[in-house]
């Protein structure tokens, strides 16, 4: 391709781009649900509430499911202070737990606090991460999770992670991102890793 098609190409492009910029006025609280068996939903969530961080907002993160672990973004999130709530509730992973009840209860008392969240004009942001896995099975209903986000303040931003979201969470959140597995090294029999998955 030749630098006068290229520029030509680009130059398409940026009226395109600039049209939809101009375009997209509304400003609002979104429901952003990211899903799938790959790796990085909860990497992609708490990389947005450095964002929010930056911009001064006050963010909450609930952990369902991952409670029993000790991880290295709750230790650096919560170094800022009265700006971030970082809850981990559960005792672990399902297959370890292997007590249903247990779980369920766990993570209903939890889910009344993030309902409270939900309505706390003090957060720019709240994070729900493996919530899917929680709907899934049936610790949380879906029902109360839809009603819970639709009632929340116009400008709060809610992020949902977990694989298996369910179609009705699809259908009103305002962005979903799926990850799909290529590649893992735990399937080469490669033990987690510091830094990428705690």
């Amino acid at each position: 391709m030749s630098d006068q098609m290229h520029q030509a190409r680009m130059e398409r492009l940026k009226a395109s781009v600039d049209r939809r910029i101009a375009a997209a006025q509304e400003e609002k609280g979104l429901l952003i649900v990211y899903t799938g068996a790959g790796k990085g939903k909860t990497t992609a969530a708490l990389g947005m509430a450095i964002r929010c961080l930056g911009h001064g907002m006050n963010v909450a993160v609930v952990q369902f499911i991952k409670g029993a672990i000790d991880t290295a973004e709750e230790r650096i999130l919560k170094s800022f202070g009265s700006q971030v709530v970082f809850l981990r509730v559960g005792e672990g992973y399902t297959w370890e737990t292997q007590d249903r009840e247990r779980d369920a209860q766990v993570a209903q008392e939890a889910w009344a606090g993030v309902e409270r969240m939900l309505q706390d004009p003090q957060f720019g942001m709240v994070i729900l991460d493996e919530l899917n896995i929680a709907i899934h099975h049936e610790y949380v209903s879906l029902e109360q999770v839809l009603m819970a986000v639709g009632q929340r303040p116009p400008g709060l931003h809610v992020v949902m992670t977990g694989r298996g979201a369910k179609p009705e969470l699809i259908e009103a959140a305002d962005l979903v991102s799926e990850m799909k597995m290529i590649k893992h090294p735990f399937r080469k029999g490669i033990k987690a890793q510091k830094g990428v998955e705690f």
